[in-house]
């Protein structure tokens, strides 16, 4: 039987709009102001929450006041093996399809499966794809892999498609936080076409434009984080040009 977060992801007749949370980037005072956007906006999907390397000692409570001052489901978007909670909704449990770093891979999920277990927490296995967004990432850093080649559509679709048989029950393609360009509508066509199952795409969004263009190509469900900590304003203007 499916569970509630995934049952809504594959279940929804339109594209969904996930805002991305980073614990480090914000204090008590910058999420509130955050959650408000949020309830101005009333169009988001879903809240992922995590970070390549959280030096606060508040992902917990991010996660406990999301879950408090909104509606919205939280899902955990975990950088290691240290970001799990009870209190999230769900949690991505990502393999970096497009690395070749067994840690990543199996090696960090066999960890966190008995704390992911203990905590109750509905997984969603998600092969996870990084794509070349003009420069290096945290993300690619810390995960000591190459991305994909973002003139590589094939590679992409492969890799996808070996994930989807690999029974990932979603495909994140991510040109990473801070990336310098979004990943192309050729790349996300290409990879749309091969497989069977919804389709994520964050990284390097800068304006609406680049959300409808994503949407257009065949992206299911679009991701922003970089984007909306410097200018949260921007968030219904975003959610606005899914289509």
């Amino acid at each position: 039987m499916l569970k509630p977060t995934y049952n809504k992801f594959i279940a929804a007749e339109r594209k969904q709009f996930c805002v991305l949370i980073d614990p480090d980037k914000h204090d008590s005072s910058s999420l509130k102001q955050f959650v408000e956007q949020l309830s101005r906006t009333n169009q988001v999907d879903y809240l992922l929450v995590g970070g390549s390397l959280l030096r606060k000692q508040n992902f917990e409570s991010t996660i406990h006041f999301l879950k408090a001052e909104t509606d919205i489901p939280v899902i955990i978007f975990p950088g290691n093996t240290m970001q799990i909670s009870a209190s999230a909704d769900a949690i991505l449990l990502l393999s970096l399809i497009s690395g070749r770093n067994a840690d990543m891979l199996i090696g960090s999920h066999v960890l966190a499966a008995p704390l992911i277990k203990e905590a109750q927490l509905e997984t969603i296995a998600t092969g996870y794809m990084l794509i070349d967004g003009g420069q290096t990432t945290a993300v690619q850093y810390m995960s000591n892999t190459f991305p994909i080649p973002s003139g590589k559509p094939e590679i992409a679709a492969a890799t996808a498609l070996a994930g989807e048989m690999l029974g990932m029950q979603l495909i994140y393609m991510d040109a990473g936080s801070g990336a310098l360009f979004p990943i192309s509508a050729q790349m996300i066509a290409a990879v749309k076409s091969e497989i069977n199952i919804p389709l994520i795409v964050g990284g390097g969004i800068k304006d609406a434009k680049s959300v409808t263009a994503a949407c257009k190509a065949g992206a299911d469900i679009i991701v922003v984080g970089n984007l909306l900590e410097k200018k949260p304003e921007m968030m219904r203007e975003l959610a606005d040009a899914m289509v």
